[in-house]
C-alpha cells in the first residue's frame, strides 16, 4: 500500500487577469520507508507541491491519497488532525519557538495532540538523545547554533510519531558540514527506525542521502528514479 499517491496534481494561482500554473499534472507514489529528495530549479513546484502533501494547501486539479484517503474528501478538522498525528514539517527556517526552550518546543506538537504527560516525556528525553543535544534541553533556540536549530526541528518533527516528514530545503540555511550531518542523521533515522521522508532541495550534492529522486521542471515530474 502507498503511503502517499498523487494524481495528476495541478495548482493554479490568480495573477491579476492571468494565473500561474505552479503544477501542471503532477502523479507519483510514496511507499513507507522510503526516502525521497524532490529536486528542482527555484520555480520549479517543489514548495507547491510539499504544501498540497502535507495538507497545509489544496490542488486546484487531481487527487492527493493519504493511506488510500482522499484528502479532499475529509473535513477541515480532519486535515487538521492527519497534520497532527500522520505528519511532521521540518522547516528550512526552523520555526522554533523563542520563548519556550529545546524541551518544550520539542513537546508543544504532543501537548496539542493530548499525549499523556509522563509518555511524551519518555520519549522526548529518547529523541533529544538521537538528536544529541541531552546538553542543551533548557537553552532557548536563539542559544543554539543552526546546526543544533534544525535538530531540535527534526525531534519536534517526530515527536508525533508520524507515518511522513516532510523537509522544505531542511539544509538551505546551513552551512555544508552542518547540513551533511543533518542529512545524516535523517538518513539513519530513515534506515533504523524506517521513518519515511520527503525532502525539496535544489542541491544536487543532496541526492547522495536519498534513495530516490523525483525531479521537478515547470511544474511537471521530468525523471523519477531510484539511486
Amino acid at each position: 500500500m502507498s503511503l502517499v499517491e498523487l494524481q495528476e496534481i495541478k495548482k493554479e494561482y490568480p495573477l491579476g487577469r492571468t494565473s500561474v500554473h505552479a503544477l501542471k499534472g503532477v502523479s507519483f507514489t510514496i511507499k513507507a520507508g522510503e526516502f525521497v529528495s524532490l529536486m528542482g530549479p527555484s520555480g520549479s513546484g517543489k514548495s507547491t507541491l510539499l504544501n498540497i502533501v502535507g495538507c497545509i494547501d489544496g490542488p486546484t486539479g487531481g487527487a492527493v491519497l493519504v493511506e488510500d484517503r482522499n484528502v479532499a474528501d475529509l473535513s477541515d478538522n480532519e486535515q487538521a488532525e492527519m497534520r497532527l498525528r500522520k505528519i511532521g514539517f521540518i522547516f528550512q527556517s526552523f520555526n522554533l519557538i523563542p520563548v519556550l526552550n529545546i524541551y518544550e518546543n520539542i513537546e508543544f506538537p504532543a501537548v496539542l495532540a493530548g499525549t499523556p504527560k509522563g509518555e511524551r516525556r519518555d520519549y522526548i528525553m529518547h529523541l533529544i538523545e538521537r538528536v544529541e543535544l541531552q546538553d542543551f534541553i533548557q537553552h532557548k533556540p536563539d542559544e543554539l547554533s543552526g546546526g543544533q536549530r534544525q535538530r531540535v526541528a527534526i525531534a519536534r518533527a517526530l515527536v508525533n510519531r508520524p507515518r511522513l516528514v516532510i523537509a522544505d530545503e531542511p539544509t538551505g540555511n546551513l552551512d555544508t558540514e552542518t547540513g551533511e550531518r543533518v542529512l545524516e542523521l535523517m538518513r539513519e533515522l530513515n534506515n533504523r527506525d524506517k521513518v519515511t521522508f520527503l525532502f525539496a532541495t535544489h542541491d544536487p550534492e543532496v541526492t547522495k542521502y536519498a534513495g530516490r529522486v523525483v525531479r521537478l521542471r515547470d511544474g511537471l515530474v521530468s525523471n523519477d528514479r531510484e539511486v
